[in-house]
């Protein structure tokens, strides 16, 4: 006998976690968010690339500029038996090269010509991630509208691999206080203390940038600063991956990933992942590990798409019972992969909705039974779901000296 899930009991205990205000609530936001979103507010192309579309745009950028550079690189690749690298994987290479290079070259790459790799390289990540939300009326504009709806005993904790600025622009506009990690004005310096003994009220959200960001700069007298568009000759802090490349650089990567793994030691801690692809090895293993040692923390991994085009966090799940994986057509909950719930044609009409739609089996078939489609793991749609939660949505504050 096949076992099928019920799609609307997941929604429910979405809306039961996502609710609750005495439990620590925290919100995994992955690439696929930003694609959620419409470049100029309509559905022409994504606001930001996703990894595909960004890697695409840096080989472009290197054979442009430094064509004879890239070819090294990708020979390399070849060599070592890896093929199609991604952006991630290729900054990560190229650092792993410069920690041995030191003052020489290695691999046929001088030290000045890996660094000039690297600063190409998140150059153009940067002017793809620099970019702003079109409008007052995104899915993030509704995350922190939601963040902000109720008093809570646990501040909200929001956990990104994303470089850009969308959701600190949200949270403004939104007048959502928020800390992600530093303080200062007028060059706020990266201050792992505060993190530590976070003495802030629970109202003010957690902001962690797992991989860095876009305006984050290291300055070799001051270390790790958030800075503006103006710092140049400074190394951006963009971290693809925990390769200990350099100590102060690396030190931000390593504090935010420890935001991550005390999050889920909370007993009761719900995790709700949206737009990750669980492709990142190191955070998969962080977030295994933190449900395996707290047995009454859960996760809710939202995905866009099949079941099928996730197979790591398929295997991932089937090891952890408390790990629920929720995709458009099937689902792994309990550890067990299943598909969703099938209904005749006649007994859908009552579940029909946003978060859950119903598609015949047979399209030729109008009598044909239905199966359900797990619509959440569109970021856009956990957006209105969100809001849903909270009511109708708060209005922004054009003037800045509104009352």
């Amino acid at each position: 006998m096949i076992h099928r899930e019920d799609p609307h009991k997941q929604v429910g205990y979405l809306q039961q976690c996502l609710s609750n205000d005495k439990k620590p609530i925290g919100l995994f936001l992955g690439a696929g968010c930003p694609m959620a979103i419409g470049a100029d507010g309509e559905a022409e192309g994504p606001l930001i690339p996703g990894i595909d579309g960004i890697t695409k745009a840096v080989r472009h950028t290197l054979s442009n500029k430094c064509g004879h550079l890239l070819k090294i690189i990708e020979e390399q690749f070849q060599k070592d038996g890896r093929t199609d690298a991604n952006v991630e994987e290729m900054l990560s290479y190229v650092r792993s090269l410069r920690a041995v290079a030191g003052n020489d070259s290695v691999r046929g790459l001088s030290a000045e010509e890996l660094d000039r790799l690297d600063v190409e390289i998140c150059k153009t990540i940067h002017d793809l991630a620099n970019r702003a939300l079109p409008n007052r009326d995104t899915p993030y504009h509704r995350v922190a509208s939601w963040v902000d709806s109720i008093r809570r005993e646990h501040p909200v904790e929001i956990f990104t691999t994303n470089y850009d600025l969308l959701m600190e622009q949200a949270f403004e506009e939104c007048r959502v206080p928020y800390f992600d990690g530093f303080a200062g004005a007028r060059k706020p310096f990266f201050d792992i203390r505060a993190m530590e003994e976070d003495k802030l009220p629970p109202r003010w959200a957690r902001l962690w940038k797992l991989h860095g960001s876009i305006n984050w700069y290291h300055d070799p007298t001051m270390g790790v600063f958030r800075g503006g568009a103006n710092e140049e000759g400074l190394k951006r802090v963009i971290h693809p991956s925990h390769l200990k490349y350099e100590e102060s650089r690396r030190m931000p990567y390593l504090a935010m990933i420890d935001r991550l793994r005390a999050f889920l030691k909370q007993p009761t801690a719900t995790l709700v992942l949206c737009g990750y692809s669980f492709r990142d090895e190191h955070i998969n293993e962080i977030i295994v590990q933190g449900l395996q040692a707290t047995q009454t923390a859960i996760a809710f991994a939202l995905l866009f798409g099949r079941l099928a085009d996730y197979p790591q966090a398929t295997e991932l799940a089937r090891r952890r019972t408390n790990l629920s994986i929720l995709a458009s057509d099937g689902n792994v909950i309990g550890s067990r992969v299943s598909t969703w719930l099938e209904k005749d044609a006649e007994c859908v009409d009552a579940d029909s909705g946003r978060w859950v739609v119903w598609t015949p089996v047979d399209p030729t078939d109008e009598n044909s039974k239905r199966t359900a489609k797990f619509q959440l793991g569109d970021f856009a749609l956990f957006g209105e779901f969100l809001q849903e939660l909270i009511g109708p949505a708060r209005e922004v504050v054009e003037d800045s000296n509104a009352e």
